[in-house]
């Protein structure tokens, strides 16, 4: 999948820096497309959109104490 997707959106998480050290999403209608926003031409992850939101779920439960 081609890292030119378009409406590329920064986590609300982002931080300082300009959301510099963050990942970017892109919503297709049947995927989801992540990639790191200091570097977008390493290439994107994609996920079956039905996928995402478990996959988002269990990256914050691994994030608990």
């Amino acid at each position: 999948m081609s890292s030119d997707l378009g409406n590329w959106r920064k986590s609300s998480y982002s931080g300082g820096n300009d959301g510099a050290n963050c990942v970017e999403i892109a919503a297709r209608p049947t995927h989801i497309a992540i990639r790191d926003s200091k570097d977008p031409a390493l290439g994107t992850l994609t996920i079956p959109a039905e996928a995402f939101a478990p996959f988002i779920q269990a990256l914050k439960e691994t994030q608990r104490p």
